[in-house]
């Protein structure tokens, strides 16, 4: 028998929307029925049938005792293939990756011991509005109140301390020790992932995924989350209040955050920009959200280390349209952004602040923008300007044959590799920095970890984002110190017969924290980081190594890994001068330095 049920296509979602439920259709689901007491209807299958529903064909994760019997039943699932991760922390952070790319992930490890490893990856999904789904494999239900001591636990017959970890850093928590109410908890959290944007967390003590049980006998049918919606007087007051704000000014501009994403108005954006003809910038941590070949676009805005010229036009306006932002201590340098609160339109996901006057609430963020866009006078004026005041960006002193390597170098030939069929990962350090001035061609994909800036997120994350954007090739940027944090996780790329390509910054220790307060801990032991990749591979799959001091020697890599190397997971080891640093690092460090160095306020 075949139904038609209401169902989730689990396609990508566009513009990287993380965390968009992509559009809702008709599909059909053959033989729903399972016989009650088929080996079939239990809940290990129910689960692996909603992470596949929902977008998830890959799941993340280490094995352990009390998550075993779930993962029989997660790798028999056809859809579903199981990634052992090195490590839990590894794990959470592939999840993190995969979620960026395909707009939900998932992560599965064993109770305590795998959760409290994984909880550091899952609070940086939760800061980044990522959803996430972290599945632990508990206790068994018997054991519940029976004040047991277990192992795995800090030696307390209450074990519930990894629920309480996890309540500050997920949206939801469902501990399944019954199977009469596990279809219900599970559907809740998964479906309560997708409408937050958050991570969730799922507990199922380990000796119930096998069991059947009557509610999981019939094919589960696919989640239909009702969408939110704005309300309409409400938006038509925001509107009329920020169209007049907007048409007096006389050169104002429009900049996109990184809360556009949860907001799903990345299209949006793009239409206010294209109706408005306003000079369009991005804040850092939104850099991929907004395409950089807009014919309006003018590049990062990040108060002193913006783009060139791209501060100048947006301080200098009369009236600023935000979208989405995060004004935090990294993203406003420090604090020192140029703003003024009573030029500024404010726009968060669900509210709109207009200047110093009125805050419009329930109001969604791509209706707001949309509409906006009808009411807007075209006006130029910013654009022009910048391209008037605009000078093409120079290019670094050439080197001598076989001089060291500087880091402008290295990214110069870096922007010549990208295209719409590579994506950048970009791990927390100078390579922040780098980055942001790489000119993203069409269809490119970018991501990094601002708001959080956890060291060593980009190797798990590379790993995720990578088994998720198969067609991309990925191109990750990581500092030696980050790598020595989650190293371990190449063996994985290489398991999973990824093309990677790696550059690792060598420069000798931890440079970002240098320029925010050096010591003699910001020192590293450097590693034979070409040979330890080398072991991991032993042999087994595709993967090359090189290092690389000089310009010469970075060109013949480059062709490698782009030609006779493309199908190999290619690790290219950058030997860099300690302080080879990017102009914005030093001063966006001295900036912070200042700010975390402000004294107590006098009580």
């Amino acid at each position: 028998m075949d139904v038609k049920i209401g169902a989730i296509d689990t396609c990508k979602p566009p513009h990287n929307d993380v965390g968009c439920l992509p559009t809702v259709n008709a599909v059909t689901v053959h033989n729903p029925a399972v016989p009650f007491n088929s080996p079939e209807s239990t809940l290990g299958r129910h689960l692996a049938r909603r992470l596949v529903q929902v977008g998830v064909t890959d799941v993340f994760g280490v094995p352990g005792d009390f998550n075993l019997t779930l993962l029989d039943h997660l790798i028999d699932e056809p859809g579903l293939n199981f990634v052992g991760c090195c490590n839990e922390l590894n794990a959470g952070y592939a999840a993190d990756g995969y979620a960026r790319a395909r707009g939900v992930g998932a992560c599965v490890v064993t109770f305590t011991v795998g959760g409290l490893s994984v909880l550091n990856a899952i609070a940086g999904a939760y800061s980044e509005n990522l959803p996430l789904i972290c599945i632990v494999g508990g206790p068994n239900s018997n054991d519940y109140g029976t004040n047991r001591i277990l192992h795995h636990t800090i030696g307390l017959p209450d074990f519930s301390q990894e629920l309480r970890c996890f309540q500050t850093v997920t949206c939801h928590q469902a501990v399944v020790n019954n199977l009469e109410d596990a279809h219900e908890l599970i559907d809740t959290a998964i479906s309560t992932s997708l409408k937050e944007s958050k991570p969730v967390y799922i507990s199922i003590s380990c000796n119930l995924p096998g069991i059947p049980h009557p509610t999981f006998s019939r094919e589960p049918v696919p989640f239909f989350i009702s969408p939110r919606l704005s309300n309409k007087m409400g938006l038509e007051a925001a509107v009329e209040a920020a169209a007049e704000f907007l048409n007096k000014a006389v050169k104002p501009v429009i900049v996109g955050g990184p809360k556009m994403r949860v907001a799903k108005a990345c299209d949006a954006f793009v239409e206010l920009a294209d109706a408005s003809g306003y000079a369009v910038a991005v804040m850092p941590s939104a850099k991929g959200m907004v395409p950089e070949h807009h014919p309006h676009f003018i590049g990062t805005y990040w108060g002193a280390v913006s783009t060139a010229f791209c501060a100048e036009i947006v301080e200098s306006a009369d009236a600023y349209l935000f979208a989405g932002p995060i004004f935090n201590d990294y993203s406003s340098v420090g604090y020192s952004l140029l703003l003024k609160r009573e030029k500024a339109i404010i726009v968060q996901p669900d509210r709109v602040t207009v200047g110093n006057g009125p805050t419009f609430g329930c109001i969604l963020m791509k209706d707001f923008l949309a509409a906006l866009g009808k009411r807007l006078k075209h006006n130029p004026t910013a654009y022009e300007n910048y391209r008037r005041i605009y000078v093409p960006e120079g290019h670094p002193l050439k080197c001598e044959p076989k001089e060291a390597l500087r880091v402008n170098v290295l990214f110069e030939h870096i922007q010549r590799m990208l295209s719409g069929d590579t994506a950048v990962i970009a791990e927390t350090g100078d390579s922040w920095f780098n980055c942001q001035k790489l000119k993203l061609p069409k269809g490119c994909g970018y991501e990094f970890q601002m708001q959080y800036g956890s060291i060593g997120w980009s190797v798990g994350a590379t790993l995720g984002y990578a088994q998720a954007a198969k067609g991309k090739r990925v191109i990750a940027f990581i500092g030696d110190g980050s790598f020595q944090v989650t190293a371990q996780d190449i063996s994985t790329m290489l398991q999973c017969g990824q093309r990677t390509i790696i550059f690792l910054i060598n420069n000798g220790g931890y440079t970002i924290e240098v320029e925010i307060h050096d010591g003699p801990y910001n020192v590293i032991k450097n590693w034979n980081y070409t040979g330890l990749v080398d072991a991991i591979h032993n042999g087994q799959g595709k993967c090359w190594t090189t290092k690389v001091r000089c310009e010469e020697e970075l060109l013949e890599a480059i062709e490698t890994a782009t030609e006779t190397k493309k199908d190999s997971l290619c690790f290219i080891e950058v030997i860099v001068h300690k302080d080879d640093t990017s102009k914005e690092l030093l001063e966006w460090g001295s900036r912070v330095s200042a700010a975390n160095s402000r004294p107590p306020n006098p009580q």
